[in-house]
């Protein structure tokens, strides 16, 4: 997951008081109130509101732009797999673990509330997740996977005390005052709840729950724990670790995908490394030739580097893996280079 600007203009079925958006919400509002009628006489609520807008095609256009056609939470190309799921990041009619809840009905057709989401993302679906019986990473290697349902659906946990039901005037101040758990890519920096195992020996493409303390080891969420903070590390994001979580951003198919691309990345990292270092020996070289070849290797070697940043453009899969590795690869260098001018002198 990575940070996008929602930028670009509001899609037209939704901008302004006189659109499409707005006369479906003040239907929806009159649905809810009957609803809510129908409760307090002790009688069934009926069905829920047949929301239309948020299918749009002009929206849909506008989330493949903003996020370069890819899942808003774990950053697969969809294109190429499934359909793509406009996802309500607050549930647009009921809300999992809150019965009494119909739903943020207000947001159903706001733009602000929508993100392109891949199948696995956003639908309960049973997956293959690493099923540590500790949070500690040394637990890994010896685990099992397990499957469990998982997908945002219509989960939407919140800290407790801060639940909007939008039954007041102004739900739109209810919802301001409300503290999620999940990341929304659009409002959050995920970089700062999130984390990749990407500078272990063999670096592995799962995804952790960033450090909130410095110095404290990094911990898997356990699967199946409960949604609250008790079930999260005390000294990890607990956003990042329920993100995990409902989210399903370590089932197995993704951890592969996110695996092989750290390993192209290493072996590129390694031709690098390799490619200077054969430029610099030739450089130093007495014959016209070979002084010639240095600057072939080096420009392979910068070509090279070049590719590696490229994978980290918002447009490529899992770019925001991609671009921690990076950091990670540009320390190390950082590192080798000392260690050489050290062994120099």
């Amino acid at each position: 997951m990575r940070h996008v600007e929602r930028t670009g203009p509001v899609p037209q079925a939704m901008d302004g008081p006189q659109s499409r958006a707005a006369a479906e919400r003040a239907k929806a509002a009159a649905h809810v109130k009957a609803q809510r009628d129908a409760i307090a006489r002790g009688e069934p609520r009926g069905k829920g509101f047949d929301y239309k807008v948020y299918k749009d095609e002009g929206v849909r256009a506008a989330l493949e732009r903003l996020f370069h056609g890819k899942c808003a939470y774990c950053e697969s190309d969809y294109a190429a797999q499934a359909p793509v799921d406009i996802e309500h990041y607050r549930p647009k009619s009921e809300v999992e673990d809150a019965p009494e809840h119909l739903g943020y009905w207000w947001l159903a057709m706001e733009w602000t509330n929508l993100l392109p989401s891949c199948i696995d993302c956003n639908r309960r679906r049973y997956q293959l997740l690493p099923n540590p019986t500790s949070g500690a990473l040394a637990d890994l290697a010896r685990s099992a996977t397990t499957a469990l349902a998982v997908g945002k659906e219509t989960a939407f946990p919140v800290f407790a005390g801060s639940r909007a039901f939008g039954t007041s005037d102004d739900p739109a101040a209810e919802t301001a005052l409300e503290r999620p758990y999940l990341l929304d890519p659009c409002r959050d920096d995920p970089a700062a709840h999130l984390t990749f195992l990407v500078d272990a020996p063999e670096p592995l493409g799962l995804v952790l729950p960033a450090r909130t303390e410095p110095g404290e080891g990094l911990v898997l969420p356990l699967v199946g724990a409960a949604i609250t903070p008790d079930a999260v590390a005390p000294h990890v994001s607990a956003r990042g670790a329920v993100s995990i979580q409902v989210y399903g951003l370590n089932r197995l198919g993704l951890v592969q995908a996110r695996t092989r691309i750290l390993r192209h990345l290493e072996m590129l990292g390694a031709l690098v490394i390799e490619a200077h270092a054969l430029a610099e020996d030739l450089a130093q070289s007495r014959d016209a030739q070979a002084r010639t070849g240095a600057r072939i290797v080096a420009d392979f070697a910068d070509r090279l580097t070049a590719a590696i940043a490229a994978m980290a453009a918002p447009d490529q899969p899992y770019s925001a893996m991609v671009g921690q590795w990076i950091d990670r690869w540009t320390d190390r260098l950082g590192h080798m280079t000392e260690e050489t001018h050290v062994t120099d002198d």
